[in-house]
Order: C-alpha cells, then sequence, then structure tokens
C-alpha cells in the first residue's frame, strides 16, 4: 500500500473506510469485519460506484487462488452485515457483479495510521466462546480497543489494569471478542470476583474451560491439561487472589505455548512476558471549551449523554447543559462507571444539582493536595458523593445487600434486612430504586427475578456496612436465611429437581456463609448445618473435592463442641466417606467414618441413613474385591430393606444386594434382584433418594445386570442391557453417575465380547468424564479397564504401561477390583518375556482372592494362572496349568459363569491339542459349546467355532 492511501478515509454519511487502519466505521466506532471482507469493501470503494465484475473481484481479493461463487457471497454478506440498516449501499447486479452505493469522499489523514494486526474471521461457525452477549455500545474506546488487540496479537499475556470503575472488564471482552478467529479453540472468560477462596482459581479455569483434569486441580494440572490447546483466555477481576492468578498464568504462559492470557486486575501480575496496559480514562473536553460540536467529540461526554437518554429517553442536552457535562467529566476524571453513576443522578435529579453536588465533594477532597487524586481514590470519592446522593433508606438496604455473593433474591434482601422495619415490598421498591440509579443490577439469567451488586459497588458498600457497625448482624441474618432456605430434610425425604435447582444457584452466598460461620466471628452451628444440608448439591455438581473438604471442616467444629448434633454428625459422617471415596483419600479413614455413622443410625433408628452408610461401606469392600466383608454388610442391608420407608431408598438397596450376589459370583441369584428393580415402575424425574441423589440409578442397575446376564453367557442380551443403560442416562444430570453405568456396563462387555472399536470409544469416554468431574476413582477404573483391553487385544507392552500407570496413581491404595487387575497385569508381564515378576503378580492376586473370598473373577484367575505356567515349558508347569484349568471350570460350573467356562475349555482344548488328545480337545469344548443360545459372533465363540471345524 502507497504512503497515500496507508493515510486515505473514504467518508459517506456516518461510514468512514480507513485504508490505513483497516477499518469500516459507522459514527467513529469500528464495526466487525473480516480481513477479506474489508478488501472487498475497499476494491468496491475505489471503483467509485462502477460496477465491480466477479472475476474482477476475485483477481483482486484473492489473486492466484480458485474461488467459487460462494465464497464471494459468504463476503459480500457479510459487508452488508457489517453495513446494518444501510445494507442497501451495496448493490447486487444479477449474474455480473457488485458496486458500492455512495458519495463516497477520500479524505487524507493528517498522520499516518499505526499498524494493525489483521484478523482473518474463519468460514462457518465463530469459534467457542462464554463471552457475554452485546447489549450496550462500548463508548469512547474505540482507539483503546485497537491499541489492546495489537498488544494481544504480540504478547502472551496482556494485563489491563487500572482503579475499580475504570472499565477494564468492559474494555477486554470488546477488544478481544473481535480476535476470536484467530484462537481455533476458542476465548473464554473466567470470573474470579466471586471467589474467596484463591486455591479455588485453577478449579474455576478448569471449569469454565470444561476441562478433565488429572487428580489434583492445581496450576499446573490445568495448565497440562490444556497443552497445545490455541485459545484465549480472559482472568477477569485478579487482584484479589493476585498471587494465585499469577502463578497460574506464568504456569500457561510456560507449558502452554498456544494459550494467550488477558488478565484484568487493580494490580499487575508481575510474571515474565507481561506486558502492561494503563487503561486511561475516558478522553474530556480541556476547560473553556464550550462550542457544543466541539464537547460531543469526546468519549466522556458521549458516554454521559448517551445512558441519561436511556434512562430518560427525553433528554435533550442544550449548550449550557453540556458545558456542565463537560465540567462534571472533567471532576470524575473521565472514569466511566462513576460517570454512570453521575448520568443516572442526573436523570433523576437535573444537571445543576448533580454538578453543584460534585464540585463540592471534590473541593472537600482534594482540599490542601498539591498534585491529582490518585485514580483509586478518585472512583472512591464518586461513589462517596453518590452515595450522599441516595436517602437513608436505600443507603441501609445498599450496605446490607453487600453481604450477598453471587446476587440475591427479594425474599433474601428482605431477610437481612427484617430489624429495619423494610417488609418485602419495601424491599423490592428499594432495589428498584437502586437499580435506576445503576448501583443494583438485574440478573437476566435464570428465570426468577434476581439483583446483583457489580464488584466496586459491592466491596464499597461492605466498607460503609462495616462502617455503620451493623457488619456482624447483616452476616448473621444472611446465614441464618440461607440455613432456613436450605433447611435438611429429613433422612426418609427427597428432594426435588427444583429444590437442586435451587441450591444450586446459591452456591456462592452458600460459600460465603459457610466460610463466615468458620471464622472467629462466625456461628459454626450454623456452618455446621449448612453444610449438611447442602452435601446433595455438591454431589449433584459432582464437586466432590469442595465436599470433602466442606465436610472435614464441619466435623471439626462438632468435635469442638461437647453436646453435639449426634444425628448431624452421623450425616457428616457418611458424606465425607463418600467423598473420600471419590477422591480417592484414605480407605481406612472412610471406613472409621461409616462404621461410626452405622452405630449412630443404630441408635437412632434411622433405618434410611442405615442404609445409606450401609450402601457406601458396601461400596468401599466391593470395588477392590473384598467380598467376605461385602457379605456381611449385605447381610444386614438385607435385614432392613422391608424396614425403609423411602421407595427409591428402597430400590437402591435393592440394586446394591443384586451387585454383592453378582460379585461374590452368584450371578443367577443378582440377575433375579436386579431383573425385578428394572421391572418396577420408574421413579419420578424430580425424585432424588436421600441414600444416592440422583435419576439415574436404574441405568446403574441395567448396566449390572448386562454383567450378570455376560457371565451366564447370555452375551446378546447383555449387550442389550448395556446399552440400554446408556439410553436412561438422564442428559446432563448427575454426571458422575455416569462412571458407573459405563464402568460396569458397556466398557467391560464390549471388552470382554470383542466389540473393540465400542469398548475402546466407551472407555475413552469414562476417563474423559471422570478427569471432568475430578473423580480419581473412576478415571483410575477406565485405564485398568484400557488397560485390560489392550491386553485382550494382545498389546501387552501398552497394557503394561498403562495397567501400571494407573496402579502407581491410586489403584495400590483403593486396590480396584484387585485380583482382577493384577492378574491382567501378570498376564502382560508374561505375553512381554517377563514370566517371574508375571508369577510375583499372580501370587499376589490369588492370595487377595483367598483372603477376600472367591468372587466373580476367581475362575478367570485361575485360568489366566494356567496360560501363564504353559509359558514355561515345563512338564511339570503343564501338570500345575492343567490343574489350574481344571479348578477354573469347577469353579465356574459352581458359579454358573458359562462364559468364564468357555474360556476355561478353550485353554484346556488347546492344551489336549499340543498334547495329542485332540478327542478330549473336541469333548472338552464342544460340551460347552454346545450350552450356549446366542452370542455366537463374539470373539471367544468364533474362536471356539473355528476351532471344533480344526479337530478331526
Amino acid at each position: 500500500m502507497s504512503e497515500a492511501n496507508a493515510n486515505l478515509v473514504y467518508v459517506c454519511d456516518q461510514w468512514e473506510i480507513d485504508l490505513g487502519r483497516r477499518e469500516l466505521r459507522s459514527r467513529g466506532i469500528p464495526v466487525p469485519l473480516g480481513g477479506r471482507a474489508f478488501e472487498v469493501v475497499t476494491v468496491l470503494v475505489q471503483s467509485k460506484s462502477e460496477l465491480v465484475t466477479k472475476d474482477d473481484l476475485m483477481d483482486r481479493v484473492w489473486p492466484g487462488a480458485t474461488v467459487g461463487e460462494g465464497t464471494i457471497h459468504v463476503h459480500i454478506s457479510a459487508v452488508r452485515k457489517a453495513l446494518g440498516a444501510d445494507r442497501g449501499l451495496l448493490k447486487t447486479a444479477s449474474g455480473r457483479g457488485y458496486r458500492l452505493l455512495g458519495n463516497w469522499t477520500p479524505q487524507q489523514r493528517e498522520a499516518a495510521a499505526p499498524p494493525v494486526y489483521s484478523v482473518t474471521r474463519a468460514p462457518g461457525s465463530p469459534p467457542p466462546n462464554n463471552f457475554p452477549p452485546v447489549i450496550t455500545r462500548l463508548v469512547g474506546r474505540a482507539t483503546a480497543c485497537q491499541f489492546v488487540r495489537d498488544l494481544v496479537s504480540a504478547y502472551r499475556v496482556v494485563t489491563l489494569t487500572g482503579p475499580g470503575g475504570i472499565g477494564k472488564t468492559s474494555l477486554a471482552i470488546k477488544s478481544v471478542r473481535y480476535l476470536l478467529p484467530n484462537f481455533e479453540d476458542g476465548g473464554w472468560l473466567v470470573e474470579l470476583g466471586s471467589l474467596s477462596d484463591p486455591g479455588l482459581v485453577p478449579s474455576t479455569v478448569a471449569s469454565t474451560l470444561g476441562l478433565k483434569v488429572t487428580g489434583e486441580i492445581s496450576a499446573e494440572s490445568v495448565a497440562r491439561t490444556i497443552g497445545g490447546r490455541h485459545l484465549l483466555l480472559v482472568l477477569d477481576n485478579c487482584e484479589h487472589v493476585i498471587d494465585a492468578a499469577a502463578n497460574l498464568a506464568e504456569t500457561l504462559t510456560r507449558l502452554c505455548p498456544r494459550t494467550t492470557i488477558v488478565a484484568t486486575s487493580r494490580e499487575v501480575l508481575r510474571i515474565d512476558g507481561e506486558t502492561v496496559y494503563r487503561v486511561p480514562p475516558l478522553d474530556v473536553p480541556a476547560p473553556g471549551q464550550a462550542a457544543p460540536d466541539y464537547i460531543m467529540q469526546y468519549g466522556a461526554v458521549e458516554l454521559f449523554v448517551t445512558r441519561t437518554k436511556a434512562l430518560n429517553a427525553g433528554f435533550t442536552p442544550t449548550a449550557e447543559d453540556l458545558a456542565s457535562i463537560a465540567a462534571i467529566c472533567r471532576h470524575l476524571d473521565g472514569m466511566p462507571l462513576a460517570i454512570e453513576l453521575a448520568a443516572a443522578s442526573v436523570a433523576a435529579l437535573g444537571i445543576a444539582q448533580v454538578s453543584a453536588g460534585l464540585r463540592d465533594r471534590f473541593a472537600l477532597l482534594t482540599r490542601g493536595r498539591r498534585t491529582a487524586l490518585p485514580r483509586h481514590r478518585t472512583l472512591r470519592a464518586t461513589l462517596d458523593w453518590s452515595h450522599e446522593l441516595l436517602p437513608d433508606s436505600e443507603r441501609r438496604l445498599l450496605r446490607r445487600l453487600a453481604v450477598f455473593a453471587g446476587g440475591f433474591t427479594v425474599d433474601a434482601a428482605a431477610a437481612v434486612m427484617t430489624d429495619t422495619g423494610f417488609d418485602a415490598p419495601a424491599v423490592l421498591d428499594g432495589i428498584a430504586n437502586l437499580v435506576a440509579k445503576s448501583w443494583v443490577a438485574l440478573d437476566k439469567l435464570g428465570g426468577d427475578a434476581r439483583w446483583t451488586l457489580l464488584e466496586t459497588i459491592s466491596a464499597y458498600a461492605l466498607e460503609k456496612l462495616a462502617e455503620s457497625g451493623e457488619s456482624d448482624d447483616a452476616q448473621k441474618r444472611h446465614a441464618a436465611y440461607f440455613r432456613e432456605l436450605f433447611a435438611q430434610p429429613t433422612s426418609g425425604s427427597s428432594l426435588s429437581e427444583e429444590d437442586v435447582a435451587r441450591r444450586v444457584r446459591e452456591i456462592d452466598n452458600v460459600r460465603a456463609v459457610l466460610d463466615w460461620s468458620f471464622s472467629p466471628a462466625g456461628d459454626q452451628a450454623i456452618g455446621i448445618y449448612l453444610t449438611a444440608a447442602y452435601v446433595p448439591v455438591w454431589r449433584y455438581l459432582s464437586l466432590m473435592s469442595e465436599c470433602r473438604e466442606r465436610c472435614e471442616r464441619a466435623l471439626l467444629g462438632l468435635e469442638q463442641k461437647e453436646a453435639a448434633n449426634t444425628r448431624l454428625r452421623m450425616q457428616l459422617q457418611i458424606a465425607l466417606a463418600a467423598a473420600i471415596f471419590i477422591t480417592m483419600g484414605p480407605p481406612e479413614q472412610a471406613r472409621i467414618l461409616l462404621s461410626e455413622a452405622v452405630e449412630t443410625a443404630e441408635a437412632l433408628n434411622d433405618f434410611n441413613a442405615l442404609a445409606a452408610a450401609l450402601s457406601t461401606l458396601l461400596g468401599l469392600y466391593l470395588l477392590p474385591g473384598e467380598y467376605a466383608k461385602a457379605r456381611t454388610v449385605a447381610d444386614r442391608i438385607e435385614r432392613i430393606a422391608q424396614r425403609i420407608d423411602d421407595s427409591a431408598s428402597l430400590l437402591a438397596v435393592h440394586r446394591e444386594l443384586g451387585a454383592t450376589l453378582l460379585f461374590t459370583g452368584r450371578p443367577h441369584e443378582a440377575r433375579q434382584y436386579l431383573e425385578r428393580i428394572v421391572r418396577s415402575p420408574a421413579e419420578p424425574a424430580d425424585r432424588y433418594s436421600v441414600i444416592h441423589n440422583n435419576s439415574n440409578d436404574r441405568a446403574v442397575t441395567r448396566a449390572m445386570l448386562a454383567r450378570a446376564l455376560w457371565m451366564q453367557g447370555l452375551t446378546d442380551q447383555a449387550l442389550n442391557e448395556a446399552r440400554l443403560s446408556l439410553d436412561e442416562l438422564q442428559d446432563a444430570d448427575h454426571q458422575l453417575q455416569v462412571c458407573p453405568i459405563l464402568y460396569h456396563g458397556i466398557c467391560r462387555i464390549a471388552t470382554m465380547t470383542g466389540d473393540v472399536d465400542t469398548a475402546d470409544r466407551e472407555i475413552a469416554r469414562l476417563i474423559e468424564v471422570a478427569k471432568n468431574l475430578n473423580a480419581p476413582l473412576w478415571e483410575t477404573a477406565g485405564r485398568f479397564l484400557k488397560g485390560k483391553l489392550l491386553v485382550e487385544r494382545g498389546a501387552f507392552a501398552e497394557g503394561l504401561r498403562v495397567l501400571r500407570d494407573a496402579f502407581e496413581t491410586g489403584g495400590r491404595i483403593w486396590r480396584l477390583s484387585y485380583p482382577e487387575f493384577k492378574s491382567t497385569l501378570a498376564l502382560a508381564l508374561a505375553g512381554t518375556g517377563r514370566l517371574e515378576e508375571a508369577f510375583v503378580d499372580l501370587d499376589d492376586a490369588m492370595a487377595a482372592e483367598r483372603e477376600d473370598g472367591y468372587g466373580w473373577f476367581a475362575p478367570e484367575l485361575l485360568r489366566i494362572r494356567g496360560e501363564v505356567l504353559l509359558r514355561q515349558a515345563a512338564d511339570q508347569s503343564t501338570l500345575a496349568a492343567e490343574e489350574c484349568f481344571e479348578q477354573a471350570a469347577q469353579l465356574a460350573r459352581e458359579q454358573g459363569a458359562l462364559f468364564w467356562e468357555l474360556r476355561i475349555a478353550l485353554s484346556l482344548a488347546r492344551l489336549r491339542i499340543s498334547q495329542g488328545r485332540h478327542n478330549e480337545a473336541r469333548a472338552t469344548l464342544a460340551s460347552v459349546y454346545d450350552r450356549f443360545t446366542e452370542g455366537f459372533a463374539t470373539v471367544d465363540m468364533q474362536a471356539a467355532r473355528a476351532l471344533l471345524e480344526k479337530l478331526p
């Protein structure tokens, strides 16, 4: 581009086409337009309303490239969309080309345009993002936006800093929104303002991005999960968690080469690679300049007038008004939030009163100072002045509202005002007034009426609350309100879907109440009670790490009291044990907690709580394969089953009994239990059992039933039930429950029947869901299944690596299905020629099986041992292997596990063939094969058929 063209701007009415800046502007505001689309506009405007043919347009915009008409249409549509109401300026000559109408006058810019980084929009759908929709126009920030875009294009970490109210967040979002096409993995706004605990910064980022982080969530684990993704991350409101935010940003910069970070904070991050942009105030007119046209050119004045008109459509400023507005903007140092608050007051009080009050306030605050006020003091002065314009009743309401985190309803607001004589209608009227004066914002998310305070206003109001001496009382009322709102149901009751949704929305308030309750000035009794009441929500949201931490703290508070509430202690112990289970904490701690909870439930004759405790304890025994202990617990559950008065909980108990029978090698009896549950009427979708708090019990039951059918050799029916279990999942509800459904159902059935593609896909899904929910128990389980699938496919070396990793990341502590996965590890070792190590692991697996009582996997464990023995190629080993096969076959027959019988018969038949005993091989294999009625396409059945066909 020539120097002349670089300074050329085409102007037509409100529109400008700036060739140097590559901007299309409407009334001075840049309009989003892709790079290629801008080149189309450039060609058309330089053609001076003459027709530009399609061929000419292609040659000039896409020189040397082959471009179809569809591509041209996409870019022409983009230009028309940018022109908005003036889209008629772009005229189509059907079948020929295009022309840009209007009187476009070229003008030379006085100074050269600064360099601009071009943004090219990708065709099709925009990259994913969670940026809020554009509701109001960002006034007076065109130059700042462009500069921020340039910085973001040039640096990895850009921090927008400045005092509260300067408009950091709005500027950041406005600037980077145009850059989204450059980031194929999207742009994500991470709001940190509601966090009180810096330790939650990594988990908040992970949740916003939908990451599946392995193990404990930390800055490094989040960074490693992001890896090479090409994304833009906006960390908003970092100042109160500055160290954690800086650590996260530095870690991401180091480990994520394609991640760009934009931070907004009152304090810079102070990390390597950071470039800082100090957000300036809006431009204000110089003193003595009274010309209306001159004054209206400044962003501060434009913002003031725009916001006042939004509150008063009839507002039309006179020349005198504009002079006063200019003075107000100067006194406010061009601070956007201060200007908006002032504009709100003007709409109600008029310019003269606002101007007079503001001048007096600043005269008081600057008296005796030699220099201008620091920017953080300027906003305080503006807020102080605006605050004094409020009547006493609204000031009191505002400071009381500051105790809410994450928003409030009118009932909640009324609850913290009960000592003031305000009833709900008076509070609602006060909120409406505060909304009109820009102190309170309407929360437009969700259906119920709900409001929030902006971060800066909330902090200011909290200071006023402290100064008033009402802070302790307001926090107590805030805590008491949520304690009563979430009054804990009795053990026999359930939560509706609406109950759960209401509790979910108040999670920030609940966190604030709990933080206060366990502080020196707080009320631990409220915190303890609310923790127990909120457990179903943490489970529903799969926030088991947070549930664990909160329950541990609540139990510590109970232990410090002499007259502890035994029922609360019991409920917290059950919840904590379940959370320890999912997060793979100390198993012994979970068992101790449950043992104590069982004793308490028995003493209270609370059969629902007793069933919940025993059910959790049963899971702690079943999953590792401690079948003897599991049978003892199951017997106790069975004895109390008929005494439970909650139908959903009763079905859950029956499912646990069926699972116990299944795992202990009694598939026929297990099938009877499980089929009875599947045939029973479904519970309503909005029922949340106090035992399990989820709506997917039937899906879990079907997954268990699939395993029972598979063991009995009914593999077609097993696959059908496994698929039905997936069909019954309740969309995104209680995603944690997806894990056991996948683990017990389709992942196992597909693996054992040889459906490799399905097994691979669903095991990957299990691992992904578990990582996303920070559920290390199920992630480890998924990795064990992945290793087993690899071994089944003969990929011994890779399977060995995966299995060892699974054992190292928690499998040794919780011993998930220990005999099964330990023997699979041995088979992988044997497959790689490491027989001595294989026998060590087999001995370990056999010892665990004998100690815990022979379970469902015992026949296969014996078969695997026989197969490994045969690899030693010694007569003694052959005899020992034969003995293992015979023991395995006997045990499989006793269990009624026809599938194991087939595998064992295959191993024994192959041994007989190697010994030249073909008749015995045929008899052994045929006697089992002939008992099958379905599943002839499975890998083992096909292998058996092929072997029988080869035998004489």
